[in-house]
């Protein structure tokens, strides 16, 4: 299957399909409510980057047929108008580029609210290929025809450090690997914020209820670091130092 990693996002250019993972539209809002002064720069954020990402693929005469956001489109697990809100304001950019029609919004577990007005679906399928959240599986997902599963929900980071114990950074992932005899290709957020799961720490602390990928599959998944340039290949997650 021929995709290319651009910044935090995953294009298949024959489809001419790009791939969103979790927006958690209302983070910076919800850090706001609780006390943290921040600026409100969460959908400007979103915007500006989506727009360095066309820019990109269309410098490389390639087309974006459709745009598929991969779940957790907002963050509380209640109604939050300002959610909605942010939500509209993305989607009014969208539509500036693709027909409604071309715009998929996949459901995610914090989606308890959806904005789109029934239009969440709870998965995607384009020929071999099934795009889903992936805290939990459908069988039309496991079917035999289907050979790649393109999923986020678990928001895969990983902490560098220059020696032990002192300075550390954290970085936003992608994972691909096999299971379930399928090609999985997990995402990572696409929030501003770095948070989510901690690749290095997997093997003590990622539990198999937490997405359709159990543990012993995960730790052969590669590991795909996002840097400010391009994205680098960081070896099988089993072979990553604890930071």
């Amino acid at each position: 299957m021929n995709y290319e990693f651009i910044s935090k996002t995953l294009f298949f250019p024959e489809k001419g399909i790009l791939v969103i993972g979790d927006l958690h539209l209302g983070y910076d809002y919800m850090i706001q409510q609780s006390g943290v002064l921040i600026p409100e720069r969460q959908v400007k954020d979103i915007i500006e980057e989506l727009k360095e990402i066309f820019k990109k693929i269309k410098e490389a005469e390639e087309e974006i047929k459709k745009i598929i956001f991969l779940g957790d489109i907002k963050h509380s697990f209640s109604y939050e108008w300002k959610e909605k809100n942010f939500f509209n304001e993305v989607l009014s950019f969208l539509e500036k580029y693709f027909d409604k029609k071309d715009i998929i919004f996949i459901k995610g577990n914090h989606d308890t609210m959806d904005y789109s007005f029934g239009k969440m679906k709870d998965y995607y399928i384009s020929g071999d290929v099934t795009f889903l959240h992936g805290d939990k599986s459908f069988l039309p997902v496991l079917d035999k025809e289907i050979k790649t599963i393109v999923m986020g929900h678990i928001h895969p980071s990983v902490v560098i450090s220059e020696k032990k114990g002192v300075k550390k950074e954290k970085y936003k992932c992608f994972l691909v690997g096999k299971s379930k005899g399928k090609e999985i290709i997990i995402l990572p957020s696409f929030l501003a914020s770095i948070e989510g799961g901690t690749v290095n720490n997997f093997d003590e602390e990622y539990e198999d209820y937490f997405s359709i990928v159990p543990k012993k599959d995960l730790m052969k998944f590669e590991v795909y670091v996002v840097g400010d340039d391009k994205v680098y290949d960081f070896g099988k997650v089993k072979d990553l130092t604890n930071p």
